[in-house]
Parts: C-alpha cells; sequence; structure tokens
C-alpha cells in the first residue's frame, strides 16, 4: 500500500508546475523536497520540508509562495507553516495554493519571510520577491529573457 501511495504522489507532482525554494541568508527555517500536487477538480498543494537550522526552538514561521508565468509576477500567497520547530529538526507540512491557478508551465519560488522563536515577542523578518524574480529569471530559456 506504501507503494502504491508512492505512485500516486508522483504522478501528481509529475504533471505540475516546477517549484523551488528561495532564502534569506540568515533565515531561521529552509525549505526543501518541495513539490506541487495536483488532482483532478481541485487547487493544488505545495508540500515541502521546513528545517530549523538554529539552536533555538521556533514557534511559528510564514511560507511565502510566488508564481511567475512567462517571467511575470502572477501571484503571491503566504500562509502560516507548521507551528513548534524544534532546535535541528525537520517537519513535513503542505500549503493549499487556492489564490490563482496554476499551470504547469509556471514557475513557483517558496521561501520563508517570517519566523518567531519560542518565548520571543520578536519577529525575524525578510523581504523575498528580489530573489524570487531572480530565481524565476534565471529558470527561464536564454531566448525568452531576452524578449
Amino acid at each position: 500500500m506504501l507503494a502504491t501511495a508512492a505512485v500516486c504522489v508522483s504522478v501528481l507532482a509529475a504533471a505540475a508546475a516546477e517549484v523551488s525554494a528561495v532564502q534569506a541568508p540568515d533565515s531561521p527555517v529552509r525549505l526543501d523536497r518541495t513539490a506541487i500536487l495536483t488532482a483532478a477538480d481541485a487547487p493544488p498543494v505545495l508540500l515541502y520540508a521546513a528545517t530549523n537550522v538554529t539552536d533555538a526552538q521556533i514557534d511559528e514561521f510564514a511560507v511565502m509562495v510566488f508564481v511567475f508565468r512567462e517571467g511575470v509576477l502572477k501571484a503571491r500567497q503566504v500562509a502560516p507553516g507548521r507551528r513548534t520547530l524544534d532546535a535541528r529538526s525537520t517537519k513535513y507540512s503542505a500549503m493549499v495554493l487556492d489564490g490563482f491557478p496554476i499551470e504547469p508551465t509556471d514557475t513557483v519560488i517558496v521561501g520563508v519571510n517570517q519566523a518567531q522563536r519560542v518565548g520571543s515577542d520578536a519577529w525575524w523578518r525578510a523581504e523575498l520577491q528580489e530573489a524570487a524574480q531572480a530565481a524565476a529569471a534565471a529558470k527561464r530559456p536564454k531566448e525568452e529573457r531576452r524578449r
């Protein structure tokens, strides 16, 4: 049964848009193992692994998703990530992408734009749009970038 589930996830991910992660240099949370899962008559879902790269427990963090079509930013969506990431630990989570229809040729860039440590009132924040735009531009074929 586990093999069947893995095949289903692989098929769902194969038909979806490509997804990449960006990270601010001082981000306390890293996203990787990202995939967009799609199913008929349902919004796409971002699956990701969130890793706390610090020695302190993270209480909350937010995931930001940028959708580019032909190099143009078409949508942004932000949502809270999993609560409580222990120091140096990784947890998997998902985010429903229901704000904008995503096509298989779109480029999806994700990252963590804010986080808060346990017991702190202060939030770490980062602006990711420029990094997302650069990552999306790097994925476009050279002939398309010259237009």
